[in-house]
């Protein structure tokens, strides 16, 4: 192999040969979230050896395990990575935020610094995509394995499902099972007409409906919603082929696939009352496989090595804990000496939207004007890296009630302090029972914005609690007083792709620049994600209207907050998001702005790719999470199909000679 050369920037100089220069693995993987860590396990258990790098550590406690604890896992020392983002590049206007932090310029945007990344922190909503989502992806590319029957084997591989019996006539040979549902006449018969996996690492549960009986005010809020949400306006029929179990589960397929609005329940990645997370099934493999699967906590990586063919041979990182400046306890400490590891067949990049592009413009691939600022080579000039971001837009309708809740009087949503007993809900977790056995969503509603969308674009899911967004502090905010009720308006299928993330310099341990560019600063002219907002504050408006007397007045957007224009100065004002992807968007090889093609490779690289949530051109479903899990078991298929028929599958995808013009 050529020898990969060494970009200049703050880490060149303190990058010393390494003793470990020589080793080599099949593949490694960077990033153990819900794209990487599901990859790397599935390729070892293919039989390859695989490096998995997490920058982040493998620390663990209540706050990870318990359901309800999950927003205060968000802001764990040892789980989080804090970023500041902007929602707007005005100045002016991203300061009218209250949720602004104007030490760091920007808005506090939760992620996990962990083994399994994001799903270690996340409220663990497990929900499939619309089928439009990966239709869009298959009429974009030209690939036909896009489209969404063909991808919902993927999700049938992945999940374990235990709220749906298991089909009577359904193998319980996982091969046997997926060349079963591979013949329409008969899943589409007696197998599996649900679609759901019962084989897979991801287990799926409900959480206890009948706890809502235990209070009466969350049951008047529940019943009203209910009745709203059944109506003409917003409910759909019920169909021959649906029972009460199907009839509330948006991962039935038959449902599924024809998108409708109405009331659901919420499922979640939890087992036993406990969270079930990408870390699980890394561990499960590394036991059973510890010499083909190897786990680097701790370490950063700085670049990917590249050969004079653009080909990857490998990475630089750091064995540094706490390295990544948007770790809580990074400090001031230069980076140790650099380390190398060499890689046979592929480098596969799993940072997610913010990190993934980073680490592509570290290596010298990305925007020639960026790479240049910042005095890094321009060994692939590929416009597209860090463009296309994109998020959700969220707001919360929050409503005092008469009175405080009763389910959850006595709950503290806190792991017990040293030498305290543990409350009542934690005791009753701890026989996988009780409130604290849910991420605290006790119905969810979606709805359409406008009649004529392919898709359900608006999912208003309601909590027992106070919740405006994400802001430092704001874990302890939540249930501090009982008696608010929130409708959290998530706005799926967001037109606007305006975002941005960019260096901030070329140390590989600074946080990237992210501006999401919001509402008219980004795409969407016509201001279609601003209007659907406020649709569907309206929606939640009326759902609480229903619940008459125990409702004792709006507190968020507020009773004086009416008029169209008010309502869109607030969510202006207001609005949030935790879904961001993009940045590495999948597109024909000839799309300039496309960074990777349908199987995932670098445009223009060999043996390098990239499988995360960056990988989408349009922001898929209602909860990213799912949509990123079933990209991981596609790719894993894509990798070992090619790793089987082509030996080392490096084969080269150059957009056009200009494109892979390298200077500096």
């Amino acid at each position: 192999m050529n020898a990969a050369r060494r970009p200049p920037g703050p880490s060149a100089s303190a990058a010393p040969d390494s003793p470990d220069a020589e080793e080599e693995f099949d593949y490694v993987v960077v990033g153990s979230g819900a794209g990487g860590g599901p990859l790397a396990a599935n390729l070892a258990e293919a039989g390859y050896r695989v490096l998995l790098f997490e920058a982040g550590g493998e620390n663990e406690g209540a706050d990870y395990a318990v359901p309800a604890f999950h927003a205060h896992a968000t802001e764990n020392p040892d789980l989080r990575w804090d970023f500041y983002v902007r929602h707007w590049d005005d100045e002016d206007r991203q300061r009218r935020d209250d949720k602004y932090v104007p030490g760091h310029h920007g808005v506090w945007y939760p992620r996990a610094g962990t083994l399994g990344g994001c799903t270690a922190h996340n409220a663990m909503i497990t929900v499939r995509p619309h089928p439009a989502d990966w239709e869009h992806i298959a009429a974009l590319t030209g690939d036909p394995s896009w489209a969404a029957r063909r991808m919902e084997r993927w999700f049938r591989r992945l999940e374990r499902c235990t709220y749906v019996d298991r089909p009577r006539f359904l193998p319980r040979s996982r091969l046997l099972s997926a060349v079963l549902e591979r013949l329409p006449v008969i899943s589409a018969g007696f197998v599996n007409r649900g679609g759901h996996g019962f084989d897979g690492w991801l287990t799926t549960s409900l959480p206890d409906p009948r706890l809502v009986l235990r209070d009466h005010r969350l049951l008047k809020v529940v019943a009203a919603a209910a009745e709203s949400a059944l109506t003409a306006t917003l409910g759909r029929p019920l169909t021959a082929f649906e029972g009460l179990d199907t009839y509330f589960d948006p991962n039935d397929r038959r449902v599924a696939g024809g998108a409708p609005g109405g009331l659901w329940l919420v499922p979640l990645a939890t087992s036993g009352g406990h969270r079930v997370s990408v870390r699980d099934r890394i561990r499960d493999v590394r036991r059973r496989h510890p010499d083909r699967l190897t786990v680097r906590t701790g370490t950063l990586v700085t670049r990917v090595l590249l050969d004079e063919a653009l080909a990857a041979v490998g990475v630089e990182y750091a064995a540094a804990p706490h390295a990544y400046r948007a770790d809580p306890r990074a400090g001031a400490d230069p980076l140790p000496p650099l380390r190398r590891v060499r890689v046979r067949r592929e480098v596969v990049l799993s940072g997610g939207a913010f990190n993934t592009p980073q680490l592509l413009m570290l290596s010298g691939i990305g925007p020639g004007a960026e790479l240049r600022r910042h005095g890094l080579p321009v060994l692939l000039d590929l416009p597209g890296v860090g463009s296309n971001l994109q998020d959700r837009y969220e707001v919360g309708v929050v409503s005092e009630l008469d009175e405080a809740f009763t389910l959850i009087e006595d709950c503290t949503f806190a792991p017990r302090a040293p030498g305290t007993p543990p409350d009542r809900c934690l005791t009753e977790w701890e026989s996988g029972r009780g409130v604290y056995t849910s991420n605290g969503a006790v119905l969810a509603v979606t709805a359409r914005s406008q009649p004529e969308l392919e898709s359900p674009d608006l999912f208003l899911f309601g909590l027992p609690a106070y919740f405006q967004g994400y802001y430092p502090g704001y874990s302890d905010q939540l249930f501090r007083n009982r008696r608010y009720f929130t409708w959290a308006v998530l706005k799926a299928h967001t037109r606007n792709t305006g975002g941005r993330v960019g260096l901030r310099s070329a140390d590989p341990r600074d946080t990237p620049l992210i501006s999401f560019r919001y509402f008219e600063e980004g795409t969407d002219s016509r201001g279609e994600d601003l209007d659907a907002v406020v649709h569907g504050i309206g929606l939640a408006r009326e759902l609480m209207r229903r619940a008459g007397a125990v409702v004792r007045h709006e507190v968020l957007p507020g009773e004086n907050v009416r008029t169209p224009e008010e309502l869109r100065e607030f969510v202006r004002d207001r609005a949030w998001g935790h879904h961001a992807c993009g940045t590495a968007r999948i597109g024909a090889v000839h799309d300039p702005l496309a960074v990777v093609d349908s199987r995932f490779r670098v445009i223009g690289t060999k043996g390098l790719r990239v499988v995360d949530a960056s990988v989408f051109p349009r922001i898929p479903g209602f909860f990213i999470v799912t949509a990123v899990y079933m990209v991981a078991e596609k790719a894993s298929a894509v990798l070992l199909s090619e790793a089987a028929g082509t030996g080392r599958a490096v084969r080269a995808n150059r957009r056009r000679p200009a494109a892979a013009a390298r200077t500096g």
